[in-house]
């Protein structure tokens, strides 16, 4: 990737509604067969970024090129070269698998013998060719997002934008979503923008992750370079009698920072220079049995929290200065 053409590239983008700033002063840079995992809390202005970036609303300020192209004066050329696969699955339950394919190769003007093949290798590739013939009415959440990732790249774009693509799907779907993302990055050289809830699939995913709150990009890098900045474990520890849960979160209190768990475990992000020997023997000394001790590395989960403040599934609606007021986006959209 070294020395290629940025295929994404963002320079001070700015968006206001009504005089609040959803995005401000966002800078990126993503490479040609890149995956980058992009997060933020609820009205972080994530969602504002995208929207710019696909041409479906305008920059207040600053720039952003795609695949070459000004997303404001080259809007058509932008589109063109992408494909975008939202969070909200739009299909006719109505239409055939086949259909859906076959219509989408239109709309982007392949004609009748290319967009019938066209359509046919990417139900096959999707695991579709069997049920092709199907109503999609009848699908599953799984094959609908399969589906819906076909249509997206029906086009041959080089660059795919991925809003919560495994959102509400099963472990064995979210799994093959996945091993299909890695290939398309790795066996096509297709640039795919990620938004995520999951911060395990941005960590098993993403080259790079960029974290945005209050519109403003708080953390870029490597996932293990982001893990690496904090170099703090976590100690999960389960008590033997669920009475001592209070006294072993307050003593765990004393080595640093708790820790966001569940189902009976109690967690601390330790400080630096606390070992494990240490917090054992105030437990002994406390009189607290425990059943399980576990010390994990810094994962995306205590990155996150560290850079916002917030868990990533936790974050509440946007409060004010957050995100685009209601119904503000009329008349905004590219032509």
């Amino acid at each position: 990737m070294a020395g290629a053409t940025n295929t994404i590239r963002v320079r001070g983008l700015v968006r206001t509604f009504r005089g609040v700033t959803a995005v401000d002063g966002v800078d990126l840079d993503v490479g040609p067969g890149e995956v980058r995992g992009f997060l933020g809390p609820n009205g972080a202005g994530k969602s504002t970024t995208v929207a710019m970036l696909v041409t479906l609303i305008r920059p207040t300020g600053g720039s952003a090129e795609v695949a070459g192209f000004d997303v404001v004066r080259q809007a058509a050329d932008v589109r063109r070269a992408i494909g975008v696969a939202l969070q909200d699955v739009a299909l006719d339950g109505a239409l055939t698998a086949r259909e859906h394919a076959r219509l989408q190769g239109a709309l982007h003007g392949l004609p009748g013998r290319r967009r019938t093949a066209r359509a046919d290798e990417m139900l096959e590739r999707f695991g579709l060719a069997a049920v092709g013939d199907r109503r999609v009415g009848g699908f599953s959440g799984g094959m609908k997002r399969r589906l819906d990732l076909a249509l997206a790249l029906i086009h041959r774009p080089t660059v795919l934008f991925l809003d919560e693509p495994t959102t509400g799907l099963d472990i064995q779907s979210r799994t093959a979503l996945w091993a299909e993302v890695r290939s398309l990055a790795l066996d096509d050289g297709v640039t795919v923008f990620l938004t995520t809830q999951y911060l395990e699939e941005a960590d098993a995913l993403a080259d790079r992750v960029d974290i945005i709150d209050g519109g403003q990009l708080v953390a870029s890098g490597t996932p293990a370079e982001l893990k690496a900045q904090l170099g703090r474990p976590t100690l999960l520890v389960r008590p033997t009698r669920v009475s001592h849960a209070a006294g072993l979160a307050a003593t765990l209190a004393d080595f640093g920072e708790p820790a966001i768990t569940g189902g009976g475990t109690e967690g601390v992000h330790l400080r630096p220079g606390v070992g494990l020997a240490e917090v054992v023997r105030a437990l002994d000394g406390r009189g607290i049995a425990v059943d399980e001790l576990s010390l994990q590395g810094p994962s995306l989960d205590d990155v996150f929290l560290a850079k916002t403040g917030r868990t990533l599934e936790g974050a509440g609606p946007a409060g004010p200065g957050h995100g685009p007021p209601a119904g503000d986006r009329d008349g905004e959209l590219v032509p």
